[in-house]
């Protein structure tokens, strides 16, 4: 059956899983790069020893989702056409499938993913690299990092791999990225960092590595090494005009990724910190002593009984630094007041009508589906 085009996002986004129709994958395979004589006589690494260390550790992930069922026009309720459209909803109920990667990072079971991968999904299956399945459940997921974390019960003990640091990371360094492009089984591709701190509109703390690793359909969830052999990323959306991979892909770094999977591993649900306003970037109205203008973010409104309501926040104040630190995007400030934990102080200096002012503000709990914009 041949494989229809992942779902695509603004500009060519995709997120790199894979959807596919009732039948079912036949998941198996292995792949690797070869090492080879690069540009200028420079050797490129040979990838075979890490490939074989890493690959044990990872795995793939075919969900399954029952397609929600349509519902019945207002005019058809309570005429004979009703019992019709509900007995063709029972009967042709169809199941979903799709495909993703996840990562083991605990012998006793633990698998990283993507919450696109399993946000919907009614029953899980995860794949070792020798062939064996098992049924997964999922311990905790969430929306906003684009996380999951999955717990099967091994019969043994599994193989592992281990985080490293993304903000170690320099532009041009070697990766590995491992995954299960397009359904096919373990597989991996090698490239290097292309760019850091992207923001492709998937969420108010994109953040995003970029690699010419081929990450495609499938690959979602799946990790991106560095050459010590740690997780640096996870693979998470690609930027194509095709469905397949144009050599622009994109990884969650695993600095943001795991506080979050520890917070889900430990039982809890991921809160973050927020300051109800909406906000933008803007010029502040203060010159450096050079002259140079300085960079802030305007305050644009303040919510009703918000914590920046309860501070003295106000529409037209432009905030310059959080807890000392500078900041000059509205998306770093986002990110900044998410990081603390609500109840906790945050102080931020504040220009207003031409002066700078530190004002203290007791971070609340950022509501579901609440966000400063």
């Amino acid at each position: 059956m041949p494989v229809p085009p992942p779902r695509h996002g603004r500009r060519g986004l995709l997120i790199a899983s894979l959807a596919l129709g009732p039948a079912a994958l036949s998941l198996g395979g292995c792949g690797a790069s070869v090492g080879a004589r690069g540009f200028g006589g420079a050797q490129v690494p040979d990838f075979a020893d890490l490939a074989e260390r890493v690959l044990p550790a990872v795995v793939n992930i075919a969900v399954t989702s029952e397609q929600r069922a349509v519902e019945l026009p207002p005019e058809f309720r309570g005429t004979p056409f009703e019992r019709y459209f509900r007995e063709r909803q029972r009967r042709g109920r169809q199941q979903v499938s799709g495909a993703g990667s996840g990562f083991v990072i605990d012998a006793s079971g633990y698998i990283v993913t993507n919450y696109h991968v399993v946000g919907n999904a009614s029953r899980v299956l995860v794949s070792l690299q020798d062939g064996t399945d098992y049924p997964a459940r999922v311990v905790g997921s969430d929306e906003l990092s684009d996380l999951a974390l999955l717990k099967i019960e091994p019969r043994s003990t599994m193989p592992t791999v281990t985080w490293g640091s993304s903000r170690a990371l320099r532009i041009g360094q070697w990766l590995l990225a491992a995954g299960n492009p397009f359904g096919l089984g373990g597989a991996v591709t090698s490239g290097i960092l292309s760019a850091r701190g992207r923001e492709i509109g998937a969420g108010p703390f994109d953040d995003f590595l970029q690699t010419d690793a081929a990450i495609n359909p499938g690959n979602s969830g799946g990790p991106v090494f560095n050459m010590a052999g740690e997780v640096v990323g996870i693979s998470t959306a690609i930027y194509s005009p095709s469905g397949a991979s144009a050599g622009i892909g994109f990884a969650t770094p695993s600095d943001a990724a795991r506080p979050v999977i520890e917070t889900l591993r430990r039982g809890g649900t991921v809160e973050r910190g927020w300051l109800g306003v909406s906000v933008q970037d803007a010029a502040a109205e203060a010159e450096e002593p050079r002259g140079a203008p300085r960079r802030g973010v305007l305050i644009a409104g303040v919510e009703r009984n918000s914590p920046a309501a309860r501070a003295g926040l106000r529409a037209g104040d432009i905030v310059t630094a959080l807890n000392g630190q500078k900041v000059e995007t509205s998306r770093a400030l986002v990110r900044g007041v998410a990081a603390v934990a609500p109840g906790e102080m945050v102080r931020l200096m504040v220009l207003r009508e031409g002066r700078e002012r530190e004002m203290p503000v007791q971070v609340g709990k950022r509501p579901v589906g609440g966000a400063e914009r």
